[in-house]
Order: C-alpha cells, then structure tokens, then sequence
C-alpha cells in the first residue's frame, strides 16, 4: 500500500491536505522513520504530483476498535449513551460502507449516516445489510444513502480488488491475514486454492511472491469477477494466477498435489480431508468454531492426518469474531512427513 514520506515538519500540514482531498488512509497508523514520517495514502494519481516520494510499504492497521471508536465519538453529540450502546461494527469496501442497523437505531439512519460522512468522507454509498441468501451465501442489502449500486473496488496490500456484493461474498476485515499468509508463502511454491472468491487471498499473495496458483470458484459471478482482477492487477502481481470455474469436490481430485494449499472454506462447508489430500508441506483451513471446541477441532486434523498417513503439527489462530462465543478460525497445518 502507497505512503507518503515527508519532513517531520511538514507532517501535520501534509495529513490535513490529504484530508482534504480525501487521500489519507486513516485505517493505518504512520510511521517515524529518522527525520521523516511515512503517511498512509490511498493509491491515486494525484500522489505524484504533490512533491513528496510515493514508497510501497506496509504500513500497521489501527485496530478495528478504534475506528469503531471514532464513528462512536463523533455520533456521542446526537445519540443517547443507551443508543450508541447499540451501535454495531461496520465495515468499509471501497467506497462503500456497510452498516448494521438494529431495531432500536432505526429513527437514528439520518444521524448514523451523518457520522459515517465525518469519519470517512471518500464514502459514496452506504448499505444496510441484510441476511444471506441463497446458495452462495450473498447477502441482500439496501442502500440507504447515496449512489444506486454495489459495485466498487477496494484497495487493500497492494492490490485493487473489483468487489460487486450483490453478487459475490468478500470481507474486508480479512486484510490483515492475507496479508500474513504472503509473509508466509516463499518464491518459487506451487499453491492451491479453492473457494477462492473473487480473488481477494490470491491477489495478495502474487503481489508479494513470485509464485504459481491455481484456485477454483464455483459461483461464475465471482469467477467473472476474478478474471477482471486479475487483469486489474496485472502490472502489480509477481506470481501467476490459474483461475478455474467449477465445484471444488469435484475438481480437486483430478488435480495433483500441492506445496501449500490455501482453503478459506464456506461456513458450513466441510473440505478438510480434500485439502489435506492435496497439499504436500502446509495447509491453511480456515473455519467456523465455537470457542469451547477449538481444542477438538485440532483433534479433528490431526486424526485427519493420522488417517491420510501424514505427520503434522497443526496451529490454530482466532481470525476474527463471528457471533458471540464463534470465532472464525484458521489451523496451521505443517506436514513433516
């Protein structure tokens, strides 16, 4: 992701310019290095002409937390304390915010949209979400301010990711483990990955690697829109990305095997003894599990790997929140023979 690297004193005065042009990325934090600061940017055109070096680096996200907390902060002057104790998280896909408004903030639309305006002004459309539907699970969503669509393109690692969410399923909250699964992948590996998306892991990881992947999608709207990206991307990407249209269960088998597999598997989807199959030296699954059972659910892979003749020392991380007590989770699988 693009910073700007300017003069210790000429920091605050720069930050407040960018504001003003709506280029600052105040979702990552900036960063002193010697006599100068590195100022986090959204990727635009305009960088190049204000004067000051444009530097490719990864720059620390602010928790989710706190920009949590600014919409909290800046509403406090028109919400109740017993309404902003309702407020929930939302998220931001580009230039689209979404918003989860409950029953008690339903009067309130007008001034939770007001508050997102002040904290992120770049926005130009602001969803309400709805439930999931259908087999994909897409979810619905009603747009209660600004321009009539869904579509947009969000820029995150690097990478700029077209992102249609009437049509396919992306979360943004998972920036910040792509972005730890291309530290982990090396040059020169062979990578599968089904449940691919529109391509949001995939992206990453060929940014920072010079590596080869194959990942499968079933839903062809998400598929199409994965081809786009990767044209999108194309200058960006160190790897090469082999996109396939089609059922993972049923193509996977047909294919060999891989150094590390990546699966960022459906909620409810149940792919562990196939991706354990194909993967030779690590596999990342990513699942849905209550916080009691995640002891059982390494249980579970390891006998997985008993059964499959491979020895493996498997890791499990809490990736993010689900619902209370339901993280989502993603099990480190090393096999070491």
């Amino acid at each position: 992701m693009p910073a700007l690297r300017v003069p210790k004193g000429e920091a605050e005065l720069v930050k407040g310019k960018l504001k003003k042009l709506n280029l600052y990325d105040g979702k990552r934090r900036p960063k002193i290095e010697g006599d100068f600061v590195l100022l986090p940017v959204f990727e635009d055109d305009r960088l190049h002409s204000l004067g000051y070096e444009v530097l490719d680096i990864e720059l620390p996200l602010r928790p989710e937390r706190q920009i949590y907390k600014n919409l909290e902060s800046v509403l406090a002057e028109r919400l109740t304390k017993e309404e902003l104790g309702h407020l929930r998280r939302y998220d931001v896909v580009g230039d689209i915010a979404v918003v989860q408004i409950p029953p008690e903030l339903e009067h309130r639309v007008d001034d939770i949209v007001w508050g997102l305006l002040k904290v992120h002004p770049f926005l130009k459309v602001i969803a309400k979400k709805g439930f999931h539907e259908g087999a994909f699970r897409i979810r619905d969503y009603s747009i209660i301010w600004g321009e009539k669509r869904l579509e947009t393109v969000h820029r995150e690692n690097g990478v700029e990711i077209k992102v249609d969410l009437s049509k396919a399923f992306f979360n943004p909250r998972m920036k910040g483990e792509r972005y730890r699964l291309a530290q982990l992948v090396r040059d020169g590996e062979r990578i599968l990955m089904p449940f691919a998306g529109v391509l949001p892991y995939a992206l990453v990881i060929a940014r920072y690697r010079k590596v080869k992947i194959t990942a499968l999608e079933l839903n062809r709207e998400a598929y199409e829109l994965g081809l786009e990206n990767i044209e999108l991307n194309r200058k960006r990407l160190k790897g090469e990305i082999e996109f396939i249209h089609g059922d993972a269960f049923e193509v996977l088998p047909g294919l060999p095997t891989y150094d590390r597999v990546i699966s960022p598997t459906p909620r409810g989807v149940d792919a562990l003894a196939l991706t354990l199959s194909k993967a030779e030296t690590w596999l990342h699954y990513y699942d849905f599990v209550e916080e009691s059972e995640i002891g059982r659910f390494r249980e579970r892979i390891l006998k997985e790997c008993l059964k499959q003749g491979k020895e493996c020392a498997v890791r499990v991380k809490k990736v993010s929140d689900f619902k209370p007590h339901v993280f989502k989770v993603c099990a480190d699988v090393r096999i070491l023979g």
